[in-house]
């Protein structure tokens, strides 16, 4: 039926989520601050935020059976928070409905889906588990080891979810993964004093170690070779939607529900895909698992231990970002709300990059180029961010910020998966994330037990990530240039 087509979908619940978000903003919230009536805005904004799920989960719906460039969902999702953003995005769409037909279901979207939760199922956690363990009665030492142990105990889940990948397959360790993942988020309702808080953060950080590795180990499987860069790409803008939308959305839910309740509703979203996971991805699962017979040993190699480095000190990056731009941001005299639009700003930024026609450059680029100006780009804006002074010259800084991650972060997974095989490519990102691990927790850390101000943190990092970057340079162009003489002699050898 036409009336089913999925654009049409689209478009009924794009209309409804406009009127309802110029209703929130122009009715409401006039009634609310002007006509005293604070009710208006809370029932309003329920239903929006209802309408908005409905709507969200329509361009889903839309991308899996249309199969359009995947920017164009990201660009129906941005456009819902701008006033008539969806009517102007009506007219596209129904100027171009008849180039887009319903396609058959593309499993690897299962994929995306489950590497969207897991990292929504951590950017959830950042802005209110430390509020939520001072609210149980830690003090803020023992917050903060609250904050830190779902880190340490995920590096075990990591190293293990990749030998048991490895050796049973991935569709095995997703399905417990997410069961498991999701029933250790359920456990959150039951964390009323700081033991019960302590071992429930136990459990959620390893179980939740066990599903990264296997879904990107699946997916690196299952893409075609030549396509590696740009499906990196496509990955990190869904790690990048997650940091953009899940602290905002734990940070709403929280106030006006409860923490449990923010995890409780991830539990959910994990059950759902759990399901979804063994109802279409074992056939593809098991045809890797059969491909993998011949098991090599994993040894380290220059593409492996790039790989490493590059995602150690790319979340080593992160964690001292985290750590002292609010510090720095506070320093400066801005209210704490500037902290999170400017972190916003990296990740939208990287999204972008990641979805429009530039994740092509993925493919063409060598990921060691790739890894270097990444580094580079990164290191330069932590120097920057620690000199900038004003908000504008802050959210410069942050973009730049998001350029160089946009580029680091497709890379170190190409050069994963360049220098492994199928056999070893589960253990091997059980590293790798692994590495992800301990580099929040020593960027975060670690700085706070350096004698440094501010903004020698800042300038500390930076020139650490353009060392790092040199480092990889010469040896790259080192190797090239080896390579070279080779294939030289080779040839000389060849002509006599």
């Amino acid at each position: 039926m036409v009336s089913l087509h999925p654009i049409n979908i689209l478009r009924v619940a794009g209309i409804v989520d406009g009127i309802s978000l110029i209703a929130l903003l122009f009715i409401a919230m006039p009634l609310k601050y002007y006509g005293d009536l604070p009710m208006a805005v809370t029932v309003v904004g329920a239903l929006h935020g209802g309408i908005f799920v409905a709507y969200a989960l329509s361009i889903l719906f839309t991308q899996l059976r249309v199969q359009w460039h995947v920017g164009l969902s990201f660009l129906a999702f941005f456009v819902a928070f701008i006033p008539f953003g969806n009517f102007i995005f009506d007219l596209y769409l129904k100027k171009h409905q008849k180039r887009y037909h319903v396609k058959p279901f593309q499993k690897s979207w299962i994929v995306y889906m489950i590497i969207f939760f897991t990292f929504i199922d951590l950017f959830t956690q950042l802005p209110v588990i430390s509020t939520f363990a001072t609210s149980v009665g830690a003090t803020a030492m023992v917050a903060g080891f609250i904050v830190g142990i779902y880190s340490l105990t995920n590096t075990f889940g990591n190293i293990l979810s990749g030998v048991l990948t490895d050796r049973y397959g991935a569709f095995i360790v997703l399905v417990i993964g997410l069961f498991a993942t999701s029933g250790s988020l359920m456990l959150y309702n039951f964390a009323d004093n700081v033991q019960i808080l302590v071992a429930v953060r136990f459990i959620h950080g390893f179980l939740g170690g066990l599903i990264v590795p296997a879904a990107f180990t699946l997916l690196a499987n299952t893409t075609k070779k030549d396509k590696q860069g740009s499906q990196s790409a496509i990955t990190g803008s869904f790690v990048g939607i997650a940091a953009i939308v899940g602290p905002a959305y734990s940070g709403i839910m929280a106030n006006r529900l409860s923490v449990p309740f923010v995890f409780t509703s991830v539990a959910v979203v994990g059950v759902a895909l759990a399901i979804l996971t063994l109802l279409f991805l074992k056939a593809t699962a098991t045809k890797t698992v059969k491909e993998q017979k011949i098991r090599t040993p994993f040894q380290f190699n220059k593409g492996i231990i790039q790989s490493y480095s590059g995602a150690f000190f790319l979340m080593f990056s992160q964690g001292a970002l985290a750590y002292l731009l609010p510090l720095h941001v506070e320093s400066l005299g801005y209210s704490s709300r500037l902290s999170g639009t400017l972190m916003s700003m990296f990740g939208i930024v990287a999204v972008l990059i990641f979805i429009l026609p530039t994740n092509r450059l993925f493919d063409k680029l060598h990921p060691a180029y790739s890894l270097i100006f990444g580094l580079s780009i990164i290191g330069c804006s932590q120097i920057f961010i620690g000199q900038m002074t004003t908000s504008s010259s802050l959210y410069g800084a942050l973009a730049l910020y998001g350029v160089g991650f946009a580029f680091l972060f497709p890379a170190i997974n190409t050069l994963l998966v360049r220098s492994t095989t199928a056999s070893i490519r589960g253990k091997a990102y059980g590293y790798f994330y692994a590495f992800f691990s301990l580099g929040v927790v020593v960027g975060s850390s670690g700085l706070g037990m350096l004698p440094l101000s501010i903004g020698g943190s800042f300038l500390f990092t930076g020139i650490l990530l353009l060392v790092l970057a040199s480092g990889v340079f010469f040896t790259t162009v080192n190797s090239m240039k080896l390579n070279k003489e080779e294939v030289n002699i080779t040839g000389q050898e060849k002509t006599r």
